[in-house]
């Protein structure tokens, strides 16, 4: 039986299955019989190889990849990817980047560094409400690649799908919706993730890499530890072992729980109950256009910011923890990824609708 545990809503780190937390639980101090944790163990050593290699055919498996991609587990976050991939693919050249958000902001800070950024869409002068349609999308017709961000945490927005920028290659920060839902692989030439939200604990970045646009990075002059072609079909440096061996625990949750279809389901079945709730009367509003919500991160406010902060209090003392937005936007944020449960939403529904007819 689990234990009282909060209803967790946190952006990030976020909620992991308890499944998960259970296994290594029971292998933190010995992991299967070696006598010594595997935060203990050598990264070279015949237990982590395994753990590795496991990981990276699960994840193949489930994102349906082959022998055309790289699969690397870095350091850094997903803001080290912002000046690795200008840093490797765009020296001297141009790239389009598509601004939706905070994050998107941040990598196009790290791009001008190294070349020419055309922005193709911006939502900045709306309060990043929305992603593109596709016909909003003005690419420069020389850009390396188009580069977009798939879900916003803070703003509470997400592609449905893949954004079309013709043959270009796409570079995605998938960091907050990473293994939530299906994806069109080949399209990517680079795709990255923190795995704080849906993957894994902090610490661990997944950065897979298409072959062919592999080939295009830098070769020479370039540090070692920013190379993706350094640090390509090697062990460079001493990975994050703990957050690839937690990372493997949780593909094979999503493999017994069935795979990125039906995570995508459940995903839209627990933003269904949240979205429905909201869009009651006027007492909960929104930020994010409809046709751009986020399956992840639900945001929206209430009529004063005196009953959001009674709303978090409040919500707190129910035991309904990291609904607090994010400090640059305010509001109510809601994070519900893979491992957060539908009863953790419906709790949170409830305490709502009580809240509403107490304050309303």
């Amino acid at each position: 039986m689990k234990p009282n545990r909060a209803h967790n809503f946190s952006a990030g780190p976020a909620a992991l299955p308890y499944e998960v937390l259970q296994k290594a639980h029971k292998e933190l101090l010995d992991y299967r019989g070696a006598g010594a944790s595997i935060i203990e163990m050598s990264h070279r050593g015949p237990e982590y190889t395994e753990i590795d290699l496991s990981a990276r055919k699960r994840l193949k498996a489930l994102l349906g990849m082959d022998d055309d991609f790289e699969i690397l587990f870095l350091q850094g976050g997903a803001s080290l990817q912002f000046m690795m991939v200008p840093y490797n693919f765009m020296f001297q050249k141009t790239a389009d980047y598509i601004n939706t958000g905070v994050w998107s902001k941040k990598a196009i800070k790290e791009a001008h560094l190294f070349g020419d950024v055309h922005v193709a869409f911006s939502s900045e002068d709306t309060g990043f409400d929305r992603v593109p349609e596709d016909q909003q999308i003005k690419l420069s017709g020389k850009g390396e690649y188009a580069y977009f961000t798939s879900n916003n945490t803070i703003y509470g927005t997400q592609y449905a799908k893949e954004p079309n920028c013709g043959e270009l290659p796409l570079v995605c920060d998938a960091s907050s919706d990473f293994l939530s839902k299906p994806l069109d692989i080949k399209k990517y030439g680079v795709l990255f993730a923190g795995a704080q939200k849906n993957a894994g604990p902090a610490g661990l970045t997944v950065v897979i890499l298409r072959k062919d646009f592999l080939e295009k990075a830098r070769k020479e002059n370039v540090s070692s530890m920013l190379s993706y072609p350094v640090q390509t079909g090697t062990l460079f440096n001493t990975p994050p072992v703990f957050g690839v061996y937690i990372f493997n625990y949780v593909l094979e949750w999503i493999e017994e729980k069935g795979g990125l279809s039906a995570m995508d389901i459940y995903n839209q079945e627990k933003a269904a109950i949240l979205y429905d709730e909201i869009d009651k009367d006027d007492f909960y509003r929104g930020n994010a256009h409809k046709d751009s919500r986020s399956l992840m991160n639900v945001t929206f406010r209430l009529p004063s910011e005196e009953l959001e902060k009674k709303f978090i209090l409040e919500s707190g003392q129910s035991g309904l923890s990291g609904l607090k937005g994010h400090r640059s936007a305010g509001g109510i944020r809601a994070s519900i990824y893979n491992a957060c449960p539908k009863e953790s939403v419906e709790a949170l529904v409830s305490f709502m609708q009580a809240f509403r007819a107490k304050n309303g």
